[in-house]
């Protein structure tokens, strides 16, 4: 069950659609900077993200194990 959470996490984040700008905002920003600054931006952005998610998702397996038995 570990193996098959890690591999969809590893998946989900290395999916090219992730690496696009969520608010309209990031998008004018981005479009207004170069490349390489766009491309921080973006990493940023993932960065932010995933943190809070995998935290989230580690506390609802081991609530979900623990409410199983």
């Amino acid at each position: 069950m570990i193996k098959k959470l890690l591999l969809a996490g590893i998946l989900t984040c290395t999916a090219p659609a992730i690496w696009a700008q969520g608010c309209s905002v990031c998008t004018k920003m981005a479009g207004e900077l170069g490349e390489k600054s766009a491309k921080g931006l973006n990493a940023g952005i993932i960065y932010l993200a995933c943190i809070p998610l995998a935290i989230m998702g580690t506390i609802g397996v081991i609530w979900w194990r623990y409410n199983k038995q």
